[in-house]
């Protein structure tokens, strides 16, 4: 019986390979779907809820990419454009600016930074960028910027409030409660006012108020502050009277709280005395005005009366 052999038939090599391959390949199906499986059976929601996940990621995919082609070809700019002729149409622009919470400071300070938006669309007014101008004024605390539809922007300003004058040269300057410059002021309008001087001086408001918290009582008497060579501080009481205070927070505020036990013992405000020194921590100085000629014209009357004893005496010598 005749046998045919075929030319190019695998041999038993290659059917071995083919063999493993395919072993391989439906042993690695089944430890992935294994895998998959257990997943999906440890995971807390349901296979259409993963659907839907899944499915929301994709669209918002979509969508990013959307916009970024439409932000490149000016989708965005030109629907704005176009809300923003719908709100003119409507009426939606902007007539009238309200102004509230102003006291002190100019209303038309105000008005020049707002009225730059009338006649705009309501949509167009960034609220937030208008803020933020605002802020910049020197008497703006903290102000909102709203809309009253249909053609009214409100301003609620928090204006900041005056503590006292900066002397700067020859200038004196309104200042709120933590040393921020508010506007120049005239001596006639600065009387009667809190008066800070020195290099420096305005960056150091709070740390003064602190120190004549040391001694409250005091506090209402003190008429002006001066802050000497970047060190320490000089105090000028409504008096007139001046109090040198030594350097450092701790030693200035000890220093402080003894004057002021002296003052309620001894009366030392109102009194002869010009001014104290208590830079030294051991002792307190007094300069006493006209003190020193009181004192060399005592010296002279002591001295012509005990020349005028002798005199006396020799001539009651010169009798005998």
């Amino acid at each position: 019986m005749a046998q045919t052999i075929r030319r190019g038939g695998k041999g038993v090599r290659r059917a071995a390979a083919t063999r493993g391959a395919k072993a391989k390949v439906q042993t690695a199906r089944k430890q992935t779907g294994s895998a998959i499986g257990h997943v999906m059976r440890v995971q807390p929601f349901s296979d259409e809820t993963l659907h839907r996940i899944i499915l929301t990621v994709i669209l918002v995919a979509v969508a990013g990419a959307g916009w970024a082609v439409a932000s490149m070809m000016g989708v965005p700019d030109m629907a704005e454009s176009e809300v923003a002729r719908v709100a003119h149409d409507a009426g939606f622009d902007v007539k009238r600016v309200e102004v509230r919470g102003v006291k002190r400071m100019s209303e038309q300070t105000i008005f020049e930074k707002v009225l730059g938006q009338r006649d705009q669309a309501m949509s167009r007014i960034d609220v937030a960028a208008l803020r933020e101008t605002l802020l910049d004024l020197p008497w703006v605390k903290d102000a909102r910027v709203s809309r009253q539809l249909p053609d009214t922007l409100v301003v609620d300003v928090v204006e900041r409030t005056p503590h006292g004058v900066l002397r700067k040269g020859d200038k004196l300057v309104l200042i709120d409660e933590t040393g921020h410059e508010l506007e120049p002021v005239t001596p006639a309008k600065a009387k009667g006012l809190f008066v800070l001087s020195g290099e420096g001086a305005a960056g150091r408001v709070p740390e003064l108020h602190h120190l004549l918290d040391a001694a409250p009582a005091l506090e209402p008497q003190v008429a002006q502050a001066d802050w000497i060579g970047n060190r320490r501080w000089n105090l000028t009481f409504k008096t007139g009277q001046v109090l040198a205070l030594p350097e450092g927070d701790e030693e200035a505020a000890a220093a402080l709280l003894e004057f002021a036990r002296l003052d309620g013992v001894n009366r030392l405000l109102g009194g002869k005395v010009a001014s104290f020194d208590m830079r030294a921590h051991d002792r307190t100085y007094m300069l006493v005005p006209g003190h020193a000629d009181e004192l060399a014209e005592q010296q002279r009357d002591a001295a012509a009366a005990k020349a005028k004893a002798k005199a006396a005496a020799n001539a009651h010598k010169a009798k005998e």
